[in-house]
Formats: C-alpha cells, sequence, structure tokens
C-alpha cells in the first residue's frame, strides 16, 4: 500500500522533521508481517522546490507486505474497489499520525492512494510487486550483465534495487558497462543528423 500526500506545513515545522522514518509497530512480527512496517520518505525536508512555500509532499508505503489475493478479482472503477483502497490506507493514515503529524489528516490537500492493483496497472507489475523479494544473506540483486552477448538490464530489479535513487544508480553501472566500441556506428549516425539539421 502506498500513500502519496501533498499537506501544509511551514519550514520551521518541516525543519523538526526527517526526511525518512521507517515505522515497524512489533519487532517480534518482523517486517514482513501486514500492517505492522511503514516506510516514510519526505523530500520536502531537504528541497523545498518539490512544493509551494508552506506546502510539503510526503510518500508513505508497507513493505510489500499487502496481500494480493484480496484485490485480484475486485474491478478498480467500482465502489467496492475505492472503499477498500481507503480502508487498507488507514493503517498508512495511523503512522504517519504518530511519527509525523498528528493532524496530517486535516493538514492534506491532495492524496492518492496506490494498491497492488495500481503497481499492476501503471508499473506493469505481476500481481503488484514492488521490486523482486530476496531475501537478506540469501541472494542480491543481479548486476547489468546477461548471458545474452550485448544484452543488459537495468531498472529495479537490477543492483542497488528498488526506489528512484537505487534505480537512477542502477542506469549509470549499466552505461557503465557498455562498450564504447558498440556504440561508436550509433554515435556516428547521431553526428550525421546532427549535421544534417545544422
Amino acid at each position: 500500500m502506498h500513500l502519496h500526500i501533498a499537506f501544509k506545513a511551514t519550514k520551521e515545522e518541516l525543519e523538526m522533521l526527517q526526511a525518512h522514518y521507517m515505522y515497524i509497530d512489533d519487532w517480534e512480527k518482523g517486517i514482513e508481517a501486514e500492517d505492522n512496517a511503514v516506510l516514510i520518505s519526505i523530500p520536502s525536508v531537504h528541497d523545498d522546490s518539490l512544493a509551494p512555500s508552506d506546502y510539503a509532499v510526503l510518500h508513505a508505503y508497507t513493505p510489500a507486505t499487502e496481500d494480493y489475493t484480496r484485490w485480484e478479482n475486485l474491478d478498480r472503477k467500482s465502489e467496492e474497489y475505492r472503499i477498500f483502497k481507503e480502508d487498507r490506507s488507514q493503517y498508512l493514515w495511523d503512522v504517519l499520525e504518530k511519527t509525523v503529524f498528528p493532524d496530517i489528516r486535516r493538514r492534506a490537500t491532495h492524496v492518492q492512494v496506490g494498491t497492488p492493483l495500481t503497481h499492476e496497472r501503471f508499473l506493469r507489475r505481476y500481481k503488484g510487486s514492488y521490486g523482486p523479494a530476496i531475501i537478506a544473506g540469501e541472494g542480491s540483486f543481479p548486476f547489468p550483465g546477461t548471458p545474452v552477448d550485448g544484452l543488459l538490464l537495468t531498472g529495479d530489479s537490477c543492483f542497488p534495487g528498488i526506489g528512484v535513487p537505487a534505480v537512477a544508480g542502477s542506469g549509470l553501472l549499466t552505461a557503465n558497462s557498455v562498450s564504447f566500441d558498440s556504440i561508436k556506428p550509433q554515435l556516428a549516425v547521431l553526428d550525421q543528423l546532427k549535421q544534417n539539421v545544422a
């Protein structure tokens, strides 16, 4: 589950917040238990250009613990889906009230709730997954290379993993894996196109 919120907050209030939080309700249950862990990112804490003055943005989400089977037969355009989506987002709201602002719901000016069906549709994710399930100590994200000559991989299923900074890093690793000899013909075509336009 994901919750994207634009909310009212002064610069002074943002200075009292951290950019990232991880909330664990019960350490005995672990991060894989449903409605037990939430990750929160408030990029406006470090970059006030991300929202108008006296506003901020945040993203709160559960770490891939939402059961897809409860969603798979719902129609995204139905009232049943809308109600269920709001119901399932309440845990995220509750955590935000404990960690960010007790009155975050009142402060919110724009809210978007993401579900496994959201990921399935917009990110083309199988059953709404959020990157691969890799168990610490038992594996790692693959690097760009593949057994197919000339085929490289990049994105959140590759090292260093999930999230915008990690995906950007993955792109850099992949780009640096390319032999410049292999792209010389492409560069020549681009140079020719550039000369034709000039």
